[in-house]
């Protein structure tokens, strides 16, 4: 008797299937997102513009730790749903059992050496001498958190691999709710500031951690995280990194890129580095709903290319790439005539807000392309093809974006050219992607496509 989150992958219509899926994981995305946006509208209330550049600054040490998630994460993610297309659960579990195990050891080697490094780290990521004292106060904190966020961000993806959307959104708001609630009280209330932003931060990741931990240690899984289920070989270790890897290497070229582009940005002062920072905050809003259709439709995805099912791979993913158009259409409209007020919302210092508010109306240009763009990125994921999702990954955030970054920078001479650079570049990576797509198609999906309902259906 099969399971009612297989049999939603394997038989529900594809409207229902990919509705079921992806509205839990955008409502996650949409909770991490007002739990990025809390920090800074708080610490923007203390009317310290240096503090909201401090916390800009320190955000790509954050999501440098978070590409650690997103790499078993995804990797886990893909490789579970395809060994849950093709019926093998044992596989599954000890995916799952190693994903876990590896992520935590990292987490609490990477929160020792930022204990020790943390002023180095804060310097090479772009803070002055104005914002070093906020930037290594906030990482200092939430270093403490870093294994909880590995945790976190790697099972809130991994447990959608067997259908259990609703659970990784629950983890996800349970959590951030709790960093909602913190903020004003620890910012605003206690006036610990900085220190208050890096304690919710802290906690919320904990709780969300926490939550998955418990799910995964009762009956109502067929995930394990038991000891003796640990393995590297048998294509387990392999399986993770060859998709985790290019997936993860896309949030850490982003944090690169992040780092390059505030010390770029330094040089126009720290009001326009504050700008910066809100306007990246301001254009979350259409990514991160997006980035949330993307991660919702690969398990459904992944499991109809394990299970064979070529033809029902291709009517989701046609579904999927209409209803992303759509949805980009609209966020971008809304998020470029509401730039004013969203700036306003987190600076008060008019310098800062005018930077702000020019750069929140040049990142949000790409936003009619980018819910294609994680589509795609998403679909060629879940097939396991990891060099073009190795190519596609380093493309974006490095191999386009850094040397178009530093032209932008060297020939216009300009702070808004700077922000130019990432709208360039995922028009750019939307070209790429449709191109590495046709090649994983005819490679991987073609041989199914044709007409057999595949492997899950012969199984019965």
């Amino acid at each position: 008797m099969k399971d009612k989150s297989t049999e939603l992958f394997q038989n529900a219509p594809v409207p229902k299937a990919v509705l079921s899926n992806i509205i839990p994981s955008i409502i996650s995305m949409m909770m991490v997102l007002l739990y990025n946006l809390a920090d800074t509208f708080f610490i923007g209330k203390t009317k310290d513009a240096y503090m909201v550049a401090a916390v800009s600054v320190a955000t790509p040490a954050f999501l440098f730790f978070m590409a650690v998630g997103m790499l078993f994460g995804i990797g886990g993610t893909s490789l579970i749903s395809r060994m849950l297309g093709e019926g093998n659960e044992e596989k599954a579990k000890k995916t799952s059992s190693f994903c876990f195990w590896t992520g935590l050891v990292i987490g609490v080697v990477s929160m020792v050496l930022i204990w020790i490094f943390v002023k180095p780290v804060c310097r090479m990521i772009g803070a002055s001498a104005d914002t070093i004292g906020y930037a290594s106060q906030y990482l200092n904190i939430v270093a403490a958190g870093i294994p909880f966020l590995i945790l976190s961000n790697s099972f809130s993806n991994i447990i959608r691999a067997e259908g259990n959307a609703k659970v990784a959104m629950a983890g996800m708001v349970f959590g951030n709710m709790m960093n909602i609630v913190l903020d004003p009280i620890l910012i605003l209330g206690f006036h610990w500031n900085v220190a208050g932003a890096a304690i919710a931060t802290t906690l919320s990741n904990m709780i969300s951690a926490i939550f998955y931990i418990c799910h995964l240690l009762s009956r109502r899984t067929m995930l394990s995280l038991r000891l003796s289920d640990y393995r590297i070989r048998g294509g387990i270790a392999a399986g993770v990194l060859s998709i985790g890897i290019p997936a993860s290497l896309n949030s850490l070229l982003m944090s690169t890129s992040n780092i390059l582009v505030n010390n770029m940005m330094a040089g126009y002062g720290d009001m326009a580095l504050a700008g910066l920072g809100v306007a990246m905050k301001v254009n979350m809003i259409v990514v991160m709903l997006l980035i949330g259709l993307g991660t919702g439709i690969q398990p459904l995805l992944g499991y109809c290319y394990g299970a064979g099912n070529g033809k029902r791979y291709m009517d989701v993913l046609k579904f999927s790439l209409c209803l992303a158009f759509g949805m980009s259409a609209v966020m971008t409209i809304i998020c470029y005539w509401g730039a004013g007020p969203l700036v306003t919302a987190f600076l008060d210092n008019g310098d800062a807000f005018g930077f702000g508010m020019s750069f929140a109306r040049i990142y949000i240009l790409s936003g009619p392309i980018m819910g294609i763009l994680f589509v795609l990125i998403n679909a060629i994921q879940a097939t396991g093809a990891a060099m073009p999702a190795l190519i596609l990954s380093v493309s974006r955030q490095g191999l386009l974006y850094i040397p178009i970054l530093f032209t932008f920078h060297h020939v216009l001479h300009s702070a808004a050219t700077l922000a130019l650079a990432q709208p360039v570049t995922d028009y750019l990576s939307v070209v790429l992607a449709a191109w590495l797509f046709a090649m994983t198609y005819r490679k991987y999906i073609r041989k199914f496509a044709a007409g057999s309902e595949g492997k899950a259906a012969q199984r019965g």
